[in-house]
């Protein structure tokens, strides 16, 4: 059953990226496709994060091209904590509950929706972070606090960025200053 669609347009270069957030009979679905230029590069991807009924993510895939390269990208997180990507484990990322897709805003919604903030509370909450461009899976340091119903300060510190996000109900974001913001 579809919950909610968005369509976004990439502020800090070209790009757009369109998403469904699905409930299935198991879990949560995010999926969507997105196209867009990074440091001169031409990419087009489509994605899947799949999560358990708590937002936990199971698996994530992602396909399509970047530049010159294919992508063909498995993640896949186990019972045991484990990450693997394309089948191969990567350490120190069992602390991490979330696939953080770094083309995408769409994946901000695991944590917002698995953290259940309310209002005035904070929390940390780091993802297993893949950069496509390098085709690696690292751990990504975040931290959400929720400042109204739909506004959420987000700070990412390894990636230098800090700002207010504005979500939609269904816990995915209408506006990530300079980055990303829902087209109407």
């Amino acid at each position: 059953m579809v919950v909610d669609s968005v369509l976004w347009r990439r502020l800090d270069v070209s790009g757009h990226d369109v998403c469904r957030l699905e409930r299935s009979s198991d879990g949560w679905q995010v999926l969507g496709m997105a196209v867009f230029r990074e440091n001169g590069v031409l990419a087009g991807v489509t994605y899947e994060v799949a999560c358990d009924p708590a937002w936990r993510t199971r698996r994530g895939r992602v396909r399509g091209w970047h530049g010159m390269r294919s992508l063909n990208l498995d993640i896949a997180r186990t019972a045991a904590d484990t990450w693997t990507l394309n089948g191969a484990a990567v350490p120190g990322l069992e602390a991490c509950l979330d696939l953080d897709l770094g083309f995408t805003p769409a994946t901000n919604v695991l944590p917002l929706r698995r953290l259940e903030l309310g209002e005035g509370e904070a929390a940390d909450a780091p993802a297993a972070w893949l950069d496509v461009a390098a085709g690696t899976l690292e751990r990504l340091p975040q931290r959400y606090e929720r400042r109204s119903s739909n506004t959420y300060w987000y700070e990412s510190p390894t990636a230098g960025y800090a700002a207010l996000l504005e979500a939609f109900p269904s816990g995915l974001v209408r506006r990530y200053p300079g980055l990303w913001e829902a087209e109407a």
